[in-house]
């Protein structure tokens, strides 16, 4: 029996928490929890304030200590579901759910967390049928809508993906999250214009949802009309929100205990969602296999529900792997903490799943942003961006950076080339074929600027031709501006992706010349197209997105595929397109050119990435007196 006493003490606990005022709320719960410890709501309740405060661990230990006391309450065993799987426990809050499932088949919120839970154990089919499930039973759930959305997005499905937040926001066009959704399912099917207008939407409703303002940078980055000076006044303002004068103040306080030796052995730190078969492991497994690990201590933490072969073979390369996926930015960052970094690197900058937020926190005394994102982070924390003189020109691109830029090695990459990339075959068009130009870059790159000068460069080259592949196929949103761009449809092909890289390699034999992507150039695909024998031409810009080519061309020995402006472009392209015997030569010999080329000097590129870590070091230790 509750006296009455503890009952108004519970009360007012439940007002507090109803009105916001967590940190009251949590206080008077622990009174209530210790003078009724078998009131099964107050620990029910104490847990969802933990949660709400980011105290995952307290959250998950009230909760199940209410589904003790209430072991057939299907809201607390879908509340204790929930904290699991913010946990980082999937396989846990799956059985949880389940369980709530069993004691109400209809509880939607129970199916909708539990699709939720089976994204992350990677079993996407079966989290679309809890999803639909949830929508049978509540067909006017945004929530299900959204989350089916996000269903159809893993799967590629990007136009069902479309249609799905497009539901949601028409059964509940107040609903937080359906027209970020609807933004990532527009970029998904690149249609970069449209998105960027639908995360500007959102974030004048909710200006601090972290994904939506760094989702929306990343699409800036395709647009050629943005100028840079725009650009990086938007980055900068993110990390004026992320990042405050009160949080860079607490930064800046903090007192690190790692010793000052500049030349002892560090602890380096990756953190990725893309140490799995992605580009960005092709370029960072060079430099970890030939990183000195009498100088390095690697750790991994990878942060996605994928892992894989390339996943198993990173790992070797570490001391520790860690998987944050699902995990909240406050467990991560504590996490991190344990391991009493020396060196933090982030590979992902503003691209799917980062962790930015989490830097801001100055989780190590130097961080460095590298490989996954062609700009600033916008992060005063963060220390370090590494690049090179071609990508970023020296006094130029520094004004653009709120990072020290450091130009460690001739080019910023170091390339692998696939083990099992097939053989070289002559052009296609010595064979009487017509002139086949390609790209197989990301849909997401052609944009109207890319599509409208191929369209000139065809109309300069009679009788030639464009193939396109890409990782997804086409969407009828995506080639609506395929049509506007006025590219002919009987001089364009599509290949569909190819279920392994031979398959795929081995559709560069189909094209003759590559056209490099603008204002966002290639860099996987232009490394590919090099190997395989197929020229790149690349155009020049005035900003690292536009100037990887440029990099990767001069790394080769090949600066005559760099254009300088639309009309050298489209001259080069069709001079090209003339000189057979050149395209025959160059099928021959590109392989031979990129084998001599710092790309494929994966030890020395190792010994420069080192060096400039070496360097960063040495800098801090110099800088930072010891405690």
């Amino acid at each position: 029996m509750v006296s009455n006493k503890i009952l108004s003490v519970f009360q007012t606990a439940a007002a507090h928490h109803k009105a916001g005022r967590l940190q009251e709320a949590a206080r008077l719960y622990a009174q209530v929890r210790a003078s009724a410890p078998q009131l099964a709501e107050a620990w029910q309740l104490s847990g969802l304030v933990a949660q709400q405060l980011d105290q995952l661990a307290e959250a998950v230990s009230h909760l199940e200590r209410a589904v003790k006391l209430a072991p057939r309450s299907a809201d607390m065993n879908t509340q204790l579901g929930i904290a699991y799987v913010k946990r980082g426990r999937a396989a846990d809050a799956e059985r949880q759910l389940r369980i709530a499932i069993q004691l109400k088949p209809d509880h939607h919120e129970a199916w909708a967390n539990l699709g939720y839970t089976l994204q992350v154990l990677n079993r996407v089919e079966e989290a679309l049928a809890a999803y639909r499930r949830m929508i049978e039973i509540k067909p006017d759930a945004a929530d299900g809508w959204y989350g089916l959305g996000i269903g159809y997005s893993l799967l590629g499905q990007h136009s069902e993906s479309l249609a799905a937040h497009e539901r949601a926001m028409k059964v509940d066009p107040h609903h937080p999250h359906a027209r970020f959704g609807r933004a990532m399912a527009l970029q998904q099917s690149h249609c970069i214009r449209e998105a960027v207008a639908d995360y500007s939407a959102h974030l004048a409703r909710f200006p601090q949802h972290h994904d939506a303002r760094s989702y929306r940078l990343f699409a800036l980055n395709y647009l050629a009309d943005v100028s840079r000076e725009q650009l990086f006044a938007e980055h900068v303002a993110y990390g004026d929100i992320f990042e405050p004068p009160a949080q860079r103040q607490i930064n800046a306080r903090r007192v690190w205990t790692n010793s000052r030796e500049p030349e002892r052995r560090l602890r380096v730190g990756f953190l990725s969602p893309d140490l799995r078969q992605h580009s960005v492991a092709y370029f960072l497994e060079p430099l970890l296999a030939n990183l000195d690990k009498k100088q390095f201590e690697i750790l991994l933490f990878h942060d996605h529900y994928q892992e894989d072969a390339v996943s198993a073979r990173l790992r070797g390369y570490a001391a520790v792997w860690r998987n944050f996926v699902s995990q909240m930015p406050a467990q991560v960052e504590t996490t991190l903490r344990t391991f009493n970094l020396d060196i933090l690197i982030d590979l992902t900058g503003h691209t799917g799943m980062n962790r930015l937020q989490v830097f801001a926190k100055r989780i190590a005394p130097v961080q460095v942003t590298y490989l996954g994102y062609p700009n600033t982070t916008g992060l005063p924390s963060m220390d370090y961006r590494l690049t090179d003189e071609l990508a970023d020109p020296t006094g130029d691109a520094d004004r653009f950076h709120t990072e020290k830029l450091i130009r460690f090695a001739p080019t910023a990459w170091s390339y692998s080339p696939p083990e099992e990339a097939p053989g070289l075959n002559p052009p296609p068009c010595l064979s009487g074929a017509p002139v086949t130009f390609g790209s197989f870059n990301a849909l997401s790159k052609l944009t109207d600027t890319t599509l409208q000068l191929w369209r000139k460069v065809l109309e300069a080259t009679p009788g030639s031709r464009l193939l396109l592949k890409s990782c997804r196929r086409p969407t009828p949103e995506w080639e609506r501006h395929l049509d506007l761009a006025g590219i002919p449809r009987e001089r364009l092909g599509t290949l569909p992706p190819q279920p392994d890289v031979t398959q795929h390699l081995a559709c560069y034999g189909q094209i003759d010349i590559a056209l490099d992507a603008f204002p966002y150039h290639g860099t996987t695909t232009t490394c590919e197209a090099l190997w395989m024998g197929v020229p790149v031409l690349t155009l020049a810009g005035d900003r690292h997105a536009s100037r990887v080519g440029v990099s990767l061309l001069h790394a080769i020995g090949h600066p005559e595929l760099v254009a300088t402006d639309s009309d050298d472009y489209i001259a080069k392209a069709t001079a090209l397109a003339a000189d057979t015997a050149r395209l025959e030569t160059l099928r021959r010999s590109l392989r031979s050119d990129m084998r001599r080329s710092p790309l494929l000097d994966h030890a020395g590129q190792a010994a420069r990435f080192s060096a400039a870590l070496r360097d960063m070091w040495r800098t801090w230790c110099a800088r930072s007196p010891a405690p």
